[in-house]
């Protein structure tokens, strides 16, 4: 015997069966057409967000996108991506980008889980609720220099504003 590790004999599984029971726990409304993706329509605290589950195999790797359900101007696209290089600045995990057909924000992260029978539900639950969190927190920005005027550096200002006490 080599010094080599003994392959797992254990059948590896889709992590998207994780996803699902997770949506099923929530009671959110999900679709999942094949067991390479998965979408689920889940409420944000300032919008409803479409989010994109895919299993990529051949990488092993999980992948998450949450899309704003809100369009961008094309005229607003330059200070947009201002604002996502600020943004983005912040964020420990993941990123955000703008879909390049619609205009959609959308933060994206991705899990590899080679080695690794699967992913856990306290995995796939952190990667829900870091989405999530991220997101409810720079809409606002995002709103603020589409529709409000806002220059990038004054939303994000606004949006990292920390409230103190209650009202």
């Amino acid at each position: 015997m080599s010094g080599m590790a003994e392959p797992l004999n254990q059948a590896l599984f889709n992590p998207l069966d994780v996803m699902e029971q997770i949506a099923n726990a929530h009671d959110w409304l999900f679709d999942r057409p094949n067991n390479q993706e998965m979408a689920v329509e889940i409420s944000g605290r300032w919008c409803d967000y479409r989010v994109y589950v895919t299993w990529h195999d051949e990488l092993r790797a999980l992948q998450f996108a949450c899309a704003f359900d809100t369009r961008l101007p094309e005229t607003e696209r330059v200070r947009m991506n201002e604002l996502l290089a600020l943004i983005n600045e912040k964020i420990s995990i993941g990123h955000f980008d703008l879909s390049s057909g619609e205009g959609l924000p959308i933060y994206r992260h991705a899990i590899p889980m080679r080695g690794v029978p699967g992913a856990s539900v306290e995995q796939v639950e952190d990667m829900v609720d870091i989405a999530l969190a991220e997101c409810d927190r720079f809409y606002p920005a995002f709103q603020l220099v589409a529709w409000g005027g806002r220059a990038p550096g004054e939303a994000m200002t606004a949006v990292m504003l920390e409230p103190v006490g209650e009202a």
